[in-house]
């Protein structure tokens, strides 16, 4: 049984199936109408990182948006478990995701709400040797990211024209990786992950138009302890511009150095030093009883 699942394994109309076997019905609202909410939490050496916080985010979503599922919450955290074990996994990219369901009139009050979710090997944005080695490089892409005003991005979803719209910009200028801005041009998020710019041995990170990442939490409690002022709030692109460090947050990679900005280095052009300690700090506190759940194979 292993072995068919060791590509990954998917839990699809309440069976467990290989990942390669999963399939989503093409009604699914989910998929004709990006109508779902999803959320993902991360396996490291056997333990999952602080799933209490994603369950409670991907609960919130889906009261948001007035989806319901039949399962509760620790039936929920128990599928998630099963996949990882059926996949063998130590190092995970596990995925919850919640959906209208399946399209039945135009009242999406007469739907059936669906559940999904799947692990697969744990999901890089940036693998580590390129965070350790070159950072990253990332531009501040002209694309504006989809209003708050309609559609809330702390709830996450599947709604990525403009994302990836940023990507092709980022691909074109030489780059990898883009952050969006809003209609004032302030820095908002990018593909996947939260920006933080280090000035003066503080940091700042946009507190609107951005989905409250838990990475992004995560850093900001560290940061705290450690005695590092952080500000969330308005972040404007001359600042990111005039950063003395800069570094994204995600569940798919962690802290990710960036060491170019739109073709020009961040301060030395090699990841700084707050930043190596935050990014240390992080995958440290994955063996933190605060944060960890051990995964019973």
């Amino acid at each position: 049984m292993a072995d068919q699942f060791s590509d990954g394994a998917a839990y699809v109309d309440h069976s467990y199936v290989p990942i390669a076997k999963a399939c989503v019905p093409i009604l699914d609202a989910g998929f004709t109408r990006s109508d779902c909410t999803y959320d993902v939490v991360s396996v490291w050496d056997g333990k999952f990182f602080r799933l209490a916080d994603h369950l409670t985010r991907f609960e919130r979503g889906m009261r948001e948006l007035r989806l319901s599922i039949p399962l509760g919450r620790d039936e929920v955290a128990a599928v998630l478990e099963r996949l990882v074990g059926l996949a063998a996994l130590r190092e995970a990219y596990v995925e919850m995701i919640a959906t209208r369901g399946l399209v039945v009139s135009r009242d999406p009050r007469e739907f059936e709400n669906r559940f999904y979710a799947y692990a697969i090997p744990y999901v890089w944005i940036s693998p580590t040797v390129q965070q350790e080695e070159g950072g990253l490089h990332l531009i501040i892409s002209t694309v504006e990211r989809i209003s708050q005003r309609s559609i809330d991005p702390t709830i996450k979803n599947f709604h990525w024209g403009d994302l990836t719209k940023g990507l092709f910009e980022a691909f074109d200028a030489g780059a990898l990786h883009a952050v969006l801005v809003d209609r004032d041009g302030n820095v908002t998020e990018g593909p996947g992950f939260n920006i933080f710019v280090v000035k003066d041995g503080a940091l700042a990170t946009p507190a609107q138009g951005v989905l409250h990442g838990i990475t992004r939490a995560t850093v900001i409690e560290l940061a705290n302890r450690a005695g590092v002022a952080v500000r969330e709030d308005v972040v404007a692109a001359r600042e990111v511009r005039a950063a003395d460090e800069l570094f994204l947050t995600s569940t798919a990679g962690g802290v990710m150095p960036v060491t170019m900005l739109e073709g020009r280095p961040v301060g030395d052009g090699a990841p700084g030093k707050i930043t190596s300690t935050l990014r240390q700090s992080y995958w440290d506190a994955h063996d933190d009883p605060r944060y960890a759940t051990q995964v019973r194979y």
